[in-house]
């Protein structure tokens, strides 16, 4: 049997062909702490101390998986949104920290508008935009779409589990007649497919072998489809004064802006933290 401190070197050296040293080490700390339950400076304290058989039969499956380049949080089942912990599974995205920059966006947008908005959250994956604007809004109604049943049902769960009163419905967004399935709304967001189909060799394997392609992927060469989609159903279907916050590719963040701009809709942009430009809000 390994001990602690043998498990995470072992771990981090393998990971290395994968990812960088930086990665690595997070990645090995958080297969530890899971199969553990105690934390860095814990461990150093116990470094010595074995692994049981079924830690050990747990830490051999974690590292196997993790050798295909599946991603950490797949392998553990859950990954961080804000302060609450999501499921996820290889039917949905991860949640990444600029769609958490998304949400605050729009959250402080309402509490400063003091309004109860109905909000419809297209693509919902696994939830995490919905269920966390609910749980920070309790006052708001939220619709949350997906193509996905996978997803929706991840979502659900997610939903369940943290106690968020959000109404899930199955709509395939490039379809007119699933979108005739949704009604009015104040309030539109999403972190739309975005990546070109031909431009899919230049993502990282734990991505591309594992993330689901329907909610990376948009068909054919137009990065813009979804966001097309998105603006001309919040024109007809936004009240008034209505907005739409979207998640963006920052490469094509000004072709985004422009397209809004051209059905009638006034433009803000804003980078994460990370200096990119990956949010616009758009209102009529």
């Amino acid at each position: 049997m390994l001990n602690y401190g043998q498990g995470f070197h072992e771990l981090k050296k393998a990971l290395q062909p994968l990812y960088d040293e930086g990665e690595a080490d997070a990645i090995a700390h958080m297969i530890m702490e899971n199969l553990t339950g105690l934390n860095k400076l814990q461990r150093l304290d116990n470094k010595e101390t074995p692994f049981t058989e079924e830690q050990q039969a747990a830490f051999d499956t974690a590292k196997n998986k993790l050798l295909t380049a599946t991603p950490v949080q797949y392998v553990l089942g859950k990954a961080w949104f804000w302060s609450y912990e999501f499921t996820v599974n290889e039917d949905v995205l991860i949640p990444r920290p600029e769609t958490e920059e998304l949400v605050e966006w729009l959250v402080r947008g309402v509490k400063k508008d003091q309004t109860k908005p109905d909000i419809l959250d297209i693509g919902t994956g696994s939830g995490c935009i919905s269920v966390t604007t609910k749980l920070q809004l309790p006052d708001v109604t939220i619709t949350a779409c997906d193509v996905s049943e996978g997803a929706l049902a991840v979502a659900q769960q997610n939903a369940k589990d943290l106690g968020a009163d959000v109404t899930f419905i199955q709509v395939d967004f490039l379809k007119e007649a699933d979108r005739n399935k949704l009604g009015t709304f104040d309030i539109i967001v999403s972190n739309p497919p975005y990546i070109p189909v031909t431009e899919q060799h230049t993502l990282h394997a734990n991505v591309l072998d594992h993330e689901p392609h329907v909610a990376l992927f948009v068909p054919g060469n137009d990065p813009l489809l979804f966001y097309r989609l998105i603006a001309d159903f919040g024109k007809e279907r936004l009240t008034a004064k209505g907005l739409i916050y979207c998640e963006l590719d920052a490469d094509h963040a000004i072709a985004t802006k422009e397209l809004f701009e051209s059905k009638g809709y006034s433009v803000e942009i804003r980078e994460d933290l990370a200096g990119n430009t990956r949010m616009l809000k758009a209102s009529l």
